[in-house]
Formats: C-alpha cells, sequence, structure tokens
C-alpha cells in the first residue's frame, strides 16, 4: 500500500509538472505571438493578391494549398532556428535583419512600382501565358516561397520573446504559435477572398430588402477592401522590417538609429496630454521605422534594378 501511495505522489508530482509546462507554454506562446502582429497583418494583406483571376471554384483550394506549404515551411524553420540558437545565436539576429531588409525591399518595390505607373509586371506577363493550372501551381508556389520568408521572421520573432531556458518549452512554444498563427492568417484571408461571393449570394437570395442591399454594398466594397489591403501590407512591411533591421543593429553595437528614434518619440510623447502619450510614442517610432524602411528599401530597389542586367547578362553567357 505505502508503494501504491509513493506511486500516486509521484503521478501527481509530474501532472503539476506538466500542467505548469503547459501553462508556461501557453504563456510563451500568447506573448510570442502578440510580438509578430506587424508581421501577420502583412502576411494577411498580401496573400489575397495571389487568388486574383483564379475561378471562384479554386481560391479556397487554392488557399488550402499555401496554407498547407506555410505549415510546412513552419516545420522546416523550427529546428534550425532551435538549432541556432542554440549553437550560434547571433545568427538569429543576423536571419532577422536579412529577412527585415527583404520586406524593406518588398513594401518599396510596391511603392516605386505604384508611383512610376508601371503596368502589369512581366511576371504577370508569364503568368498571362500559361493554362489555368499552371498559373494556380505558379501562384501557389510563389505565395509559399513569399510565405517562407514571412513565416522565418514570426518564428524568429516568436523565438526571441519566449522567457525560458528549456528548449522543449521553446519547441512546444513554436508549434502551437506557428499552428495557431498559420489557421488565424489563412482562416482571414478564406474570409475576405470569399466576401464578393457572400455578397452576390445575399443580394440574390437575400429574404429582406436590407439583406439585399447589404449583399450589393458587401460585393462594392470587396475591391476597396483588396486596395485597402495592399496599402496596409505594403506600410506593414516598411514597418516591421524597418524595426527588425534598427533592432538588429541595436544588438549588434550600433545604437543609432534606434537611440535617435527612441528620443524623438519620447519628446514628441512627453508634449502631449499623459492620456494619448502612449499612443503618440507608439505612432511616432512606427513612422519612423517605417520612413527608414521606405530608405532602406528603394535604396535595395535600385541596387537591384542595377543588378538584375548583369544577371541576365551572366546568366546568357553561361
Amino acid at each position: 500500500m505505502s508503494g501504491l501511495l509513493a506511486l500516486l505522489d509521484d503521478v501527481a508530482a509530474i501532472a503539476k509538472i506538466a500542467s505548469a509546462s503547459i501553462d508556461d507554454i501557453s504563456a510563451n506562446a500568447v506573448k510570442a505571438g502578440s510580438k509578430t502582429i506587424g508581421v501577420l497583418i502583412d502576411d494577411t494583406a498580401v496573400t489575397p493578391n495571389y487568388v486574383v483571376g483564379i475561378t471562384a471554384a479554386r481560391e479556397l483550394p487554392m488557399i488550402g494549398k499555401i496554407a498547407l506549404g506555410s505549415l510546412r515551411n513552419k516545420a522546416v524553420l523550427i529546428p534550425v532556428l532551435l538549432a541556432l540558437d542554440y549553437f550560434f545565436p547571433l545568427g538569429i539576429t543576423a536571419l532577422l535583419m536579412i529577412g527585415g531588409m527583404y520586406l524593406c525591399f518588398e513594401g518599396a518595390e510596391k511603392i516605386w512600382h505604384k508611383l512610376l505607373h508601371q503596368g502589369a509586371s512581366h511576371e504577370d506577363d508569364v503568368h498571362a501565358e500559361k493554362d489555368p493550372t499552371a498559373l494556380e501551381e505558379a501562384r501557389v508556389a510563389g505565395a509559399i516561397k513569399t510565405d517562407l520568408i514571412l513565416s522565418a521572421e514570426i518564428m524568429t520573432l516568436a523565438l526571441s520573446m519566449i522567457e525560458s531556458t528549456s528548449v522543449w518549452t521553446e519547441l512546444f512554444t513554436l508549434v502551437l504559435v506557428g499552428i495557431m498563427i498559420t489557421a488565424l492568417v489563412y482562416g482571414v484571408v478564406a474570409v475576405i477572398v470569399k466576401l464578393d461571393d457572400i455578397g452576390v449570394l445575399m443580394a440574390r437570395r437575400g429574404r429582406l430588402g436590407a439583406t439585399r442591399t447589404l449583399g450589393r454594398l458587401v460585393v462594392r466594397a470587396v475591391p476597396k477592401l483588396l486596395l485597402a489591403l495592399t496599402i496596409v501590407g505594403a506600410a506593414a512591411m516598411l514597418w516591421v522590417g524597418g524595426s527588425i533591421f534598427i533592432h538588429g543593429l541595436h544588438e549588434l553595437g550600433v545604437h543609432q538609429p534606434s537611440d535617435w528614434i527612441s528620443k524623438m518619440a519620447s519628446d514628441l510623447s512627453a508634449s502631449v496630454s499623459a492620456s494619448l502619450e502612449a499612443a503618440v510614442n507608439w505612432l511616432a517610432m512606427a513612422t519612423a521605422d517605417g520612413l527608414f524602411g521606405l530608405a532602406l528599401g528603394s535604396l535595395l530597389v535600385l541596387c537591384a534594378t542595377f543588378a538584375r542586367p548583369i544577371w541576365r547578362a551572366a546568366g546568357r553567357e553561361i
């Protein structure tokens, strides 16, 4: 009997440890997920563009394929990030900065293409020549490739926010964050891409006049929503990318422009009432990070513009 009681005590102790671990994982997952909100906005805003021009019947299957690809991306990234964090922590900072540069480049490229009134890109022309199946496959592959960059940023940011030295806690937290974020992003994307179909259904089959009117309003609002998402996505790329790169410089010992931005934001927030202080501080820092991201991204776009002819010429020679 005493042996059985001792065993029950051991089981209870293990259960308490497991419960504490689950609480720790959940708390870390919530905190880590909240710090990735900027990249989530970017991911959610970018993905609907990949189903533009695709038949309505293929929109959700495409989103499903991209979501599965996103999970595969995270499954590859998580062990790589944990290995870097254990053996080469500086690699995490470098990875974040590279990803930040990519986000700045993408955001700046979208803005400059719009400002210079460039028409459809060469990539769109290539897609236009393909049959629907090939177009869908190309779009899915492109979306998964973009997701790999954004997932790397999300999971790296999440890892940097985990307050635990246990590799198992880090592992399960990253898995939980990855599943939660994938479900959230692509669930929202699925709703966005089907809004026009929902509006058409309401407008045609609504029993009440108000329902039919709301459906027509939804149909007319969808293009504006997609345009707004494009703008928000570009802004989020610059803000998040600039912030990540500036923070990386600070971690590497280059304390400008981080210190200058912090001082500027503090000075501005000190000049307003206490109720607005936090909001003004955040807005000032986000604006400065975004402007830095635009400057960095524009420089990268300029470099890429000059480098493309050289790469193409080298490719022809080979």
